[in-house]
């Protein structure tokens, strides 16, 4: 099993009416359930985009918390799933229902292996 995380950018993120965003929410709500009977859904949750964001900075060796993200960065994770699973097929599998019960597109990123620690 490997776990891949599925996520979008707020931007790709169509307009919607009130009544089309309850209609995907009952969509995703439906899918989540699918998932957790499959299971293997290990966590997922779509982002605030009202809430206040920090970045934080250690590379001086003490964390440096400021508001905002990066000024560089034009894009903006809106939310996300991170699914075990056999392999990439079944990744993409779970990625286009989600797509498709959002409404709009998705991302698929393999998680790293854990390293394994010399004994």
């Amino acid at each position: 099993m490997a776990e891949y995380l599925i996520a979008f950018d707020q931007s790709w993120v169509p307009d919607l009416t009130d009544a089309e965003f309850e209609q995907a929410g009952r969509r995703v709500t439906a899918l989540r359930t699918e998932m957790e009977a499959a299971g293997v859904l290990i966590f997922t949750g779509g982002l605030d985009p009202d809430a206040p964001v920090v970045s934080v900075d250690a590379s001086s060796g003490t964390p440096l918390f400021s508001d905002g993200p990066y000024a560089e960065s034009k894009e903006h994770l809106g939310g996300f799933a991170v699914v075990d699973v056999p392999d990439e097929a079944a990744a993409r599998l779970w990625a286009g229902k989600i797509a498709t019960a959002c409404g709009w597109p998705q991302e698929v990123h393999r998680f790293q292996a854990p390293r394994r620690r010399a004994q």
